[in-house]
């Protein structure tokens, strides 16, 4: 294997690295520790030459169906609750021992979205994690998946590729490398299309890419390529590269950490949004959802300008003046998330309005603005 010549010039000094099941499998039912070991012996090299990495890890139910011997995959929620907590101390086991060979010590950090949500635990995690990477420690993190239930039924924010972009958010890593069992991001599905073409840059994640995304999954982890676009979103919004890859190919980690075009690169936005503002958007506290007229949009995305009643068409949830909500655009889009001033049941009554209406309709006001540009965080 070819390795990065010692005082080569590296792209990025602090990756978060994201191993999908279907990778780590090699598309069987276990892990495969040929493949395990090639990455670690990559991810080696480069902490040698001084990049700071975190992993991000799926493989604890594959590892738990091997151990229990189980071939098929099993469906019911506690079952594979149960196959979590046998695999999740063998995948680590398995870590622990590839990274050891290299003299390097590694960290376990089982997280949660509750545990991410609250602004302290947040504050707490990313602390602990700094702290770990400074002392050389390769932190290997993977989502809870003996409780978080969210998770085993694929929900919007329980999967992986959802984490490693709030795990890269939370450290201001450089790259978030996502590696799977597929090449990237293409232009159909390359599975059914033989005309499909991979595309190598993504500029701004926005709806089109999103549907090129959709239908495309993989067979044994949680994540198909609608999370992983998810996931590209929300780190590029705050200023991290992002790249879709596939881990079977030779030295991938060493070629992208050099520079080298593989697979599809998403750009960051221009700007890295600070600390509150990355929590803000992550969505782990997002308590409802508004939808605004092409007007309030412009407003908010062109001149920077809070949002107000007026422009509000739609609400969903069920959210409490203080909470975070995520805000559309009329093509179903979103542009960012914010701090409400008004609750569910107000804004039923105040949406479409003019401000200074408010104190009439509602009897009292809690503000001009539904979101203040100071609470406003737009992607």
């Amino acid at each position: 294997m070819d390795r990065i010549k010692t005082g080569s010039n590296l792209s990025y000094r602090r990756i978060v690295a994201k191993f999908g099941t279907s990778l780590l499998t090699s598309g069987s039912d276990c892990l495969n520790q040929k493949r395990m070991a090639d990455l670690v012996a990559q991810l080696a090299q480069l902490h040698a030459k001084g990049v700071e990495l975190v992993v991000v890890t799926s493989g604890a139910i594959a590892a738990g169906r091997e151990k229990l011997g189980l071939g098929k995959k099993v469906k019911d929620i506690p079952y594979k609750q149960v196959l979590a907590a046998v695999g999740q101390g063998r995948l680590m086991n398995a870590y622990e021992t590839l990274f050891e060979a290299h003299g390097i010590t590694v960290a376990q950090a089982l997280l949660t979205k509750s545990a991410l949500a609250d602004r302290a635990g947040y504050l707490n995690t990313r602390n602990t994690l700094l702290a770990l990477l400074e002392m050389g420690v390769i932190p290997i993190i993977n989502e809870n998946d003996v409780v978080a239930v969210d998770e085993i039924q694929e929900a919007r924010f329980g999967d992986n590729d959802n984490l490693s972009a709030m795990v890269a958010n939370l450290i201001d890593a450089d790259l978030l490398l996502i590696l799977t069992d597929i090449d990237g991001l293409y232009t159909a599905d390359p599975h059914r299309d033989s005309s499909a073409r991979l595309i190598p840059v993504v500029e701004k994640v926005g709806g089109q890419i999103a549907k090129l995304a959709s239908g495309s999954t993989s067979g044994l982890g949680t994540g198909g390529m609608v999370t992983k676009i998810e996931a590209a979103g929300l780190a590029t919004a705050s200023g991290v590269t992002v790249v879709i890859a596939n881990g079977g190919k030779r030295d991938v980690l060493f070629r992208i950490a050099g520079g080298e075009a593989i697979g599809t690169k998403f750009l960051p936005v221009k700007s890295r949004l600070d600390s509150r503002q990355r929590w803000m958007l992550s969505g782990l506290r997002t308590r409802g959802k508004l939808v605004v007229d092409a007007g309030a949009a412009t407003a908010l995305k062109k001149y920077k300008r809070s949002l107000l009643a007026a422009g509000i068409k739609q609400l969903e949830g069920n959210f409490q003046r203080g909470d975070i909500v995520a805000v559309y655009d009329p093509q179903g889009v979103k542009i960012g998330s914010g701090i409400t001033n008004y609750s569910t049941a107000e804004l039923e009554s105040i949406k479409g309005a003019h401000s200074e209406d408010i104190s009439s309709l509602l009897g009292y006001e809690s503000g001009s603005e539904v979101i203040h540009r100071n609470n406003l965080v737009i992607l």
